[in-house]
């Protein structure tokens, strides 16, 4: 809850050869916003990162990370952040900007903020959506799981059932086109929370989309997270993503 999702991401790639792929995900706690941890073989409450490296000249990875939302209202510029911490939009306070556009929902956040994110404009690469962590009334300031570079343009964004099903559909096929469809055998399934609270009685439908295109025998695996972390299209390394089905798969090939 309290780590910098974009200084965490830089700090990987920087610390790792450039061919090599992360990806993985922010521990969450089911949108309570009290406390997550991260295990290494017995339980521990301490923050903390967890990595498992993969190597091999048989092993390929694929991976794939699609979000489906739609954005609503105009573009915004970001006149005051830190980091991942946003202060003004377009010269207002960014807090009270944002709880006019939640209307009622205000009262719930910032849990209600997943349903809402925020897209940065300005990446060269491809728009990033950017979770709302937590709020601070007395300051008016959002943080956010990932840096909010100030001078961005910014948009709000609201959710749209179908296509959320279908970015989860699309991720699936991204990350099984570096993969031929035979060498697929496990698939690790990274969504949002803010997904699983929209979607509701509908959550499995994204499963679902993606074993359709990852069918038996490849073997699905998972977790809702706060913060999705997987490279962007086309390079290594790796991003971080918000309110997205980042999809990671391995197989190993015989020897040709």
């Amino acid at each position: 809850l309290h780590v910098n999702g974009t200084t965490l991401t830089q700090t990987l790639s920087s610390v790792l050869p450039e061919q090599v792929t992360i990806s993985g995900g922010l521990a969450g706690d089911y949108g309570a916003f009290e406390h997550t941890c991260a295990w290494l073989d017995v339980p521990d409450s301490s923050p903390g990162i967890v990595g498992i490296g993969f190597y091999g000249t048989h092993l390929r990875v694929g991976y794939g990370s699609l979000g489906g939302w739609d954005p609503f209202g105009p573009d915004r510029v970001v006149t005051r952040s830190e980091g991942n911490v946003l202060h003004e939009l377009d010269g207002q306070s960014a807090l009270d900007l944002y709880a006019r556009y939640l209307g009622d929902y205000a009262r719930d956040l910032p849990g209600s903020a997943l349903l809402f994110p925020l897209t940065i404009l300005d990446d060269k690469e491809k728009d990033l959506v950017r979770t709302v962590l937590s709020v601070d009334p007395a300051a008016k300031t959002m943080t956010f799981a990932g840096d909010i570079p100030e001078g961005s343009r910014v948009r709000f964004m609201k959710a749209n059932f179908d296509r959320l099903v279908e970015g989860a559909s699309e991720a699936a096929e991204q990350s099984r086109n570096r993969l031929s469809a035979r060498d697929t055998q496990f698939a690790l399934l990274i969504s949002c929370v803010g997904r699983k609270m929209v979607l509701k009685q509908r959550v499995e439908e994204e499963t679902e989309a993606v074993r359709d295109i990852l069918p038996e025998p490849v073997v699905l695996s998972g977790f809702y997270s706060y913060g999705e972390i997987s490279p962007l299209v086309h390079q290594c390394g790796c991003t971080l993503h918000n309110q997205t089905m980042t999809i990671t798969t391995f197989g190993e090939v015989a020897d040709t």
